[in-house]
């Protein structure tokens, strides 16, 4: 009875300004709830990343990454030219291994910060998305090694060899390389997240296939962009799956459409 009576008493200011206090906790309850899966995905990171910096494992997930031009010229191997080349490459091959092995962890704490805006009855689909996001992104990493790595390796090694050789700075070879299988892991993502935004209502299956033409011409304007060569091989090689993925993400927009 005295708290209904204090709050009848209270004028609308006061009342507002508890109402803002009250938000105001809530907003701090997320940021900590942010801090809290941050750090754990800055832990999983960090541990998977501090394995492969081991030389005896760092080494041969080099060896590994050397491989697409290898296959191309078996005693192809590039230089290093300052003292710290080589160990800056250990530390970037690590973190893109650190990356892919800690994908589950980093895919299931997003899930968990986004939980409490979800119903009972869409949290049964966190599991899945964790094990689907996870291997999308090792599915792309394995299209990147394996086809479109070699194929752009092919054209760039071959391309002018008879007026110049090819003496790559392992840097930029790295480089090219880990941002390569990067792009195309968070490419294959691409299902996923059209898949969420029609669940969420964002779009339907129908307008996402009436954008085909943009769909299309995006793909080739970002991996234009994001490419770190101008060839026209390694850009339809990173445009080409991201549009076939595209028309996959339709597909799954239109099995989760409402009333479905």
């Amino acid at each position: 009875m005295t708290s209904g009576s204090n709050s009848d008493n209270q004028t609308p200011r006061e009342l507002g300004a508890e109402a803002e206090n009250m938000e105001e906790m809530t907003l701090i309850e997320h940021l900590l709830e942010l801090r809290t899966r941050v750090m754990w995905a800055a832990i999983a990171i960090a541990v998977s990343t501090g394995v492969l910096l081991i030389p005896t494992v760092g080494f041969e997930f080099i060896e590994l990454m050397l491989q697409p031009a290898r296959s191309t010229d078996p005693d192809w191997t590039p230089q290093s030219l300052g003292p710290l080349d080589r160990i800056v490459t250990l530390f970037k091959v690590a973190l893109l291994g650190g990356l892919t092995v800690s994908m589950p962890v980093l895919i299931y704490q997003t899930m968990r910060f986004v939980t409490p805006a979800l119903e009972s009855h869409e949290k049964k689909w966190i599991l899945p998305i964790v094990i689907g996001g996870s291997l999308s992104f090792v599915v792309g990493l394995v299209f990147a090694y394996f086809v479109v790595l070699p194929l752009s390796l092919v054209f760039l090694l071959s391309f002018g060899d008879s007026w110049a050789r090819d003496d790559w700075q392992v840097g930029l070879y790295i480089d090219f390389v880990t941002r390569m299988m990067l792009i195309l892991g968070v490419a294959f993502e691409t299902p996923l997240i059209v898949m969420g935004m029609a669940k969420l209502g964002v779009v339907t299956s129908k307008k996402l296939l009436g954008w085909w033409r943009w769909a299309i011409l995006g793909a080739f304007l970002g991996s234009a962009i994001v490419t770190p060569t101008i060839d026209p091989v390694t850009q339809s090689l990173v445009a080409g799956p991201v549009i076939l993925l595209y028309f996959v993400g339709v597909g799954l927009a239109w099995l989760v459409r409402p009333g479905k």
